[in-house]
Order: structure tokens, then sequence, then C-alpha cells
């Protein structure tokens, strides 16, 4: 199935508990959330409709490597943009597949993130994604696929910061 990113809402209040145990607020099916499938199931159809409300939960299927390379630093030695927070991270590979990457984000760590989001242009995905090319795929619809989804980040990012709500991340 591949390596997604799938990242859910918490309240400001709760963010000792995300901080101590972020597993807790991570959905046990996070794919049935994204594509609208009951959970549990091994066959299904899926609707592709996400199941949890767009203001708690984030998917960004497997374009979020591309927008964590869009938001690292362009050079070693150079500082990472403060949106890589909400997109760096590798699984830790084993035998039997992988384990994921987990981080907390707090309220604060989203404010900074949602700001430094409205700062990227077209412009700036498409001088990067011209450098870093993954799939092989036309530019254009790469290019189509990784805007999208970093303008539902930048909406999600927006939405918690004004509500004083962080995020638990998961890329795995």
């Amino acid at each position: 199935m591949g390596i997604r990113y799938y990242a859910y809402a918490f309240d400001g209040n709760l963010t000792g508990q995300a901080l101590a145990d972020p597993l807790s607020f991570l959905s046990d099916d996070p794919l049935a959330d994204a594509w609208g499938f009951d959970r549990g199931v091994t066959i299904a159809t899926p609707t592709f409709k996400q199941t949890v409300p767009r203001r708690d939960m984030l998917y960004l299927d497997k374009a979020w490597r591309q927008l964590e390379c869009l938001t690292a630093p362009a050079e070693p030695g150079l500082i990472a943009r403060r949106a890589h927070r909400m997109f760096e991270g590798s699984v830790d590979m084993n035998g039997m597949g992988w384990e994921p990457w987990v981080r907390t984000l707090t309220p604060p760590d989203v404010l900074a993130v949602a700001g430094d989001l409205e700062h990227i242009s077209d412009k700036d995905v498409e001088l990067r994604l011209r450098e870093l090319r993954f799939f092989g795929q036309d530019f254009d619809d790469e290019f189509g696929i990784v805007v999208n989804y970093l303008r539902q980040a930048r909406t999600f990012t927006a939405n918690l910061a004004a509500e004083g709500r962080g995020m638990v991340y998961m890329i795995g």
C-alpha cells in the first residue's frame, strides 16, 4: 500500500497528553478514515470521501515526501523552513515492514507552520519540483498533485491555528 501521511488535530488543552502519548490521538485505521471505508475490514470498496471531518484530519497520501523536500533546506548547512516540521520524518524499516514516524506539533508550532505555509507560492513549488522528480510522471500532473495537497495543508493548519489547536501526524 505504501507509506502515507495522516494528521489528526487535538484541542489546545490536550497538548500535554498529545506530547506524552501522541499515539492516543491517531486512529487505529487512518486509511479507512481517509478513503471512506469501515475500519478493520479486509475487503472494501472505498468511497474516497474522508470519514473524519476535514477540520480534524489531514490526509496527504504519498505527496508528503515532495512537501518534505519542498520545505527542507535547498542546500546542506541551510536552515529548514518552519513548515518543514509538519512534513519531516521517515519510517524505520525492518524485516516485516516499517515502524511509523510520529510527531506532535503544539498549538504554537502549528501557528508557526501555518504562517510559513502562507509564504510558499505555486512558483516556489514549481521551481523545487523541477529539481526533484519523484514519480517520473508528467510534470504538470505531479505539480498539480503537490499544489493541491499544499493548499489542503495550508487550510488545515490555518484553521487549527485560528482555533488554538495542535496536531499529531504519522508517516507510515
